[in-house]
């Protein structure tokens, strides 16, 4: 037995690995092309010539957002078949650039309706592209999350896949909404979303860990519902109730931590009048730090 025999890694393991890896640079090269072309300017221009810092952002996250879902993609196990991983990966892959992009595009029109995001971020607005970046990982994680816990590569399974996307934006808008109505409380009814499109840097980064930080509490749905390929009311109420669960319990959680984490600093008046950055970065280290640790607690 030679050295890569005993750790199990056989030629097969190493050319379905290779298949998984040729599929994943292609599909993420091809996630950067397509954020110039859905906003129908050219990203090498944006990203060199332009020097859209704005741009950049959005791409990263894009970018990002795919190579979290192809991590929910790849098993490491052998299929039965090269042709079956190439056909499977290439697949869940697809499926999950598509759900990246129609999660944006839903995130743009209901969540932050009142500008719109393209036109911003060509403009160079880093504080919108900073959200939509943020928005597009949080997605990306959520589609991880269902797709290690849905099974086969069945109609099924993409039923699945797509019930849960649909519950996680419904959540991103009601996150969105409840930072909104926070936010005009505290600043006599001015909205949050002009404050983004205004530049407002440090409320986006706020903003942006919140998002990430339901997503992850998002995860541990999948500990505690039993995937049934059939049963849609089932996946889909399971899925719904348990992340509203989730945000609520993440949010006290939350707000309590940052009073005893920030003790003695006024939060809102140094992030939403003061603009500061690291302030706003400390609260999304906060969120993301909370939320992780609920998430490996349930698991």
């Amino acid at each position: 037995m030679n050295f890569f025999q005993q750790y199990g890694i056989t030629t097969d393991l190493v050319i379905i690995l290779g298949i998984d890896l040729a599929i994943a640079i292609v599909l993420l090269t091809l996630m950067r092309f397509l954020q110039g072309w859905s906003a129908k300017v050219s990203s090498r221009e944006e990203l060199s010539e332009r020097d859209n810092f704005a741009f950049g952002i959005s791409t990263a996250g894009a970018v990002a957002a795919l190579g979290i879902v192809l991590t929910g993609a790849i098993t490491g196990e052998a299929a039965t078949s090269y042709t079956v991983e190439a056909i499977g990966m290439t697949a869940y892959g697809l499926f999950g650039l598509i759900l990246i992009k129609l999660g944006r595009y839903l995130h743009d029109k209901i969540a932050l309706n009142e500008f719109a995001k393209n036109e911003q971020i060509l403009k160079g607005n880093v504080s919108v592209a900073l959200v939509d970046a943020a928005a597009a990982v949080a997605t990306a994680i959520i589609i991880r999350a269902v797709l290690l816990w849905a099974e086969d590569l069945t109609l099924d399974t993409f039923v699945a896949i797509f019930a849960a996307f649909i519950i996680s934006q419904l959540m991103m808008v009601l996150l969105t909404r409840y930072r909104e109505n926070q936010y005009a409380k505290r600043n006599q009814g001015a909205s949050m979303q002009q404050a983004l499109m205004q530049g407002q840097t440090a409320l986006a980064i706020r903003h942006s860990g919140y998002m990430i930080a339901m997503a992850l509490s998002f995860n541990a749905a999948s500990h505690f519902i039993y995937y049934e390929p059939t049963a849609y009311l089932h996946n889909i109420g399971g899925w719904l109730i348990f992340s509203i669960i989730m945000l609520v319990l993440l949010s006290i959680i939350i707000a309590i931590v940052k009073k005893l984490v920030l003790v003695g600093i006024d939060i809102a008046d140094e992030v939403e009048k003061q603009h500061n950055i690291g302030t706003a970065a400390v609260e999304m280290a906060i969120s993301i730090a909370v939320a992780l640790i609920l998430t490996a607690l349930m698991a």
